[in-house]
């Protein structure tokens, strides 16, 4: 289907006042500027204690944002790993669907704020993320949270970071009770400007966004490699998970997908990588709508109708005990 009516007069609007920035075209400092301004302009989300706070890490602390819901009794948890590439994003850029997220489940949020390259390249965020998931699980109880209902989850290249963690989590031993997949990044082997990896459909028939495009993807893969083969960090599985040897026994997953979106067949892809390993998955690609929709529910129906069904999954996860 065409873009929706409500998407596309959102985008021409953006384009009239240049409030949504060229990432391509912008140094990563200007970038990551820019895309908080634009989380700034959608305004705030639901009001709650917040903590900022540091825990340790194998290379260096980590910085994250623990989100409290008021509760009698400890509240299940939600690891949350921000979009942006790899490259932009930070604990303000996704403040507010932190906040949706802890307030409509209830549950505590604690948002990673993971190293961002070129100035740490891969794999510092994944780094970051696995050592921080692994801090709250040990911590959990300390934190007033339950340490038998813990979540992962992300956007774009935080959804990335999730499917990655939830790989490594089943290997420790972790039971994680759900995967929260928005739009993920699970195959980067064509994301690379110098690839010849052939491409997936949509990377070439979205190509020009909205809100994401081929040359944005380029751009982060190139920054997330600086110094490195990118060839080797492509096919490394913890850029691509989908190809894990084994996804089996994995956490539940809840996958959405964005038919406007370069990267929507890689999710598409995962979704079923999953439930052919005998993973249960909750997938839905959401027609008519771009990459950054989870941002948008300020504006977009659907954007608020896609925070309705991941506080509802996250909900079931921690209820099914």
């Amino acid at each position: 289907m065409p873009l929706h009516p409500q998407t596309e007069a959102l985008v021409n609007s953006l384009a009239e006042t240049g409030t949504a920035p060229q990432t391509h075209a912008l140094s990563p400092e200007a970038a990551r500027k820019g895309y908080r301004r634009l989380a700034e302009a959608l305004g705030p989300g639901p009001d709650l204690p917040t903590e900022d706070r540091t825990i340790p890490g194998s290379e260096c602390d980590i910085p994250v944002r623990i989100y409290r819901p008021e509760s009698d009794s400890p509240l299940p948890i939600l690891v949350y790993y921000h979009g942006g590439g790899w490259v932009i994003g930070d604990l303000d850029s996704h403040d507010r669907e932190c906040r949706l997220l802890a307030t409509g489940t209830p549950c505590l949020v604690i948002a990673v704020d993971y190293r961002l390259a070129p100035e740490n390249p891969f794999p510092a965020s994944h780094v970051d993320c696995w050592d921080a998931t692994r801090w709250i699980v040990d911590h959990a109880g300390e934190l007033g949270g339950d340490p038998s209902r813990i979540a992962v989850g992300g956007d774009s290249a935080g959804g990335n970071l999730a499917a990655y963690v939830s790989l490594s989590a089943r290997d420790a031993g972790i039971d994680l009770k759900l995967q929260l997949l928005i739009y993920p990044s699970t195959d980067a082997r064509a994301h690379h400007p110098d690839s010849d990896h052939e491409p997936l459909s949509s990377l070439i028939e979205k190509a020009e966004g909205p809100f994401l495009m081929k040359v944005t993807m380029e751009y982060f893969a190139s920054h997330l490699c600086t110094g490195l083969d990118p060839v080797a960090v492509s096919t490394d599985w913890r850029m691509s998970p989908i190809l894990a040897e084994d996804h089996s026994q994995t956490a539940p997953a809840f996958i959405a997908t964005c038919e406007f979106d370069p990267i929507r067949d890689e999710g598409n892809l995962y979704a079923k990588k999953l439930e052919a390993a005998g993973v249960k998955v909750q997938h839905k690609e959401w027609a008519g709508q771009p990459h950054l929709l989870f941002q948008l529910s300020p504006v977009l129906d659907d954007g608020r109708a896609l925070i309705a069904e991941c506080t509802e999954a996250l909900k079931a996860a921690f209820s099914d005990t």
